[in-house]
């Protein structure tokens, strides 16, 4: 049995997972718990809400991931043979896209029930950590041939839910950062 080459386009995918969390969080050193839990506006999330609503979207997609790859992944082997892609248009930055549907994913965590800035941090990367573990070493064909179906996105195989999962955060980092900055005013 030949061993699966390292997928580039997964690991690539994965460092930047990684990068731009680290790097919105890399933002928020110094902030007290009390700021991130502080709306800037009534009705709109506060930066402690928005990492949380993040956290909830990947948790929330990452068992499905793996239960394809686990109970469906005899499919994938099969089909290993036919193209696939790894690449989906940033459909959040599409003014036509639904922003409405955040609210499948509130946050468990708000300014009347908060947690600190570091337990916040270590969730994020514990389940960004999970992610990777589960990604690395996976056979890319595979990955690539095994799909699910999404109402907003379609038939999306496991490499482009990984790139939809970012794509997510980055959106939501964008408002951290822009929210970081009103508090080192």
């Amino acid at each position: 049995m030949a061993i699966p080459m390292k997928s580039i386009v997964v690991t690539n995918y994965l460092d930047l997972m990684d990068s731009q969390r680290e790097a919105a969080l890399a933002t928020l050193e110094g902030i007290a718990d009390v700021q991130l839990w502080q709306r800037p506006v009534p009705k709109e999330w506060s930066i402690g809400e928005i990492l949380d609503h993040n956290y909830l979207l990947m948790a929330s997609s990452y068992p499905i991931v793996k239960f394809m790859w686990e109970r469906l992944g005899w499919y994938g082997r099969l089909q290993r043979n036919r193209p696939y892609t790894t690449e989906i248009e940033d459909l959040y930055r599409n003014p036509k896209f639904p922003q409405w549907v955040g609210f499948m994913w509130t946050p468990r965590f708000n300014n009347r029930k908060p947690i600190s800035f570091k337990a916040l941090k270590k969730e994020l990367r514990d389940l960004h950590a999970d992610i990777r573990q589960f990604y690395e070493g996976k056979d890319e064909d595979i990955l690539g041939n095994l799909c699910l179906y999404d109402p907003l996105f379609g038939w999306c195989n496991l490499i482009v839910t990984l790139r939809i999962g970012i794509y997510h955060d980055q959106l939501h980092y964008d408002d951290v950062i822009k929210q970081s900055v009103a508090f080192k005013l």
